[in-house]
């Protein structure tokens, strides 16, 4: 598993990030606080304080190419 920070601007950035996640097989979550929602649930992730950093759990070690899609929203 790996874990790391992004900040979601807007909500362009929120929908990229929706579409790069769901490419991928593996689980990926997002907590903010003390919510947790499926990084595949846009609406999910509208319901977290955006203006903070969130962060990611990627629930496997096979993430290389969807770290770096994801490069630019990484805190």
């Amino acid at each position: 598993m790996k874990t790391f920070n992004i900040m979601l601007k807007s909500i362009n950035d929120v929908k990229d990030f929706v579409n790069f996640v769901n490419k991928y097989d593996f689980d990926v979550d997002l907590t903010s606080g003390r919510y947790i929602v499926d990084a595949k649930s846009i609406m999910g992730i509208f319901s977290l304080d955006l203006s903070k950093p969130i962060k990611v759990d990627v629930h496997t070690d096979a993430c290389d190419n969807f770290c770096e899609e994801i490069k630019s929203f990484l805190v």
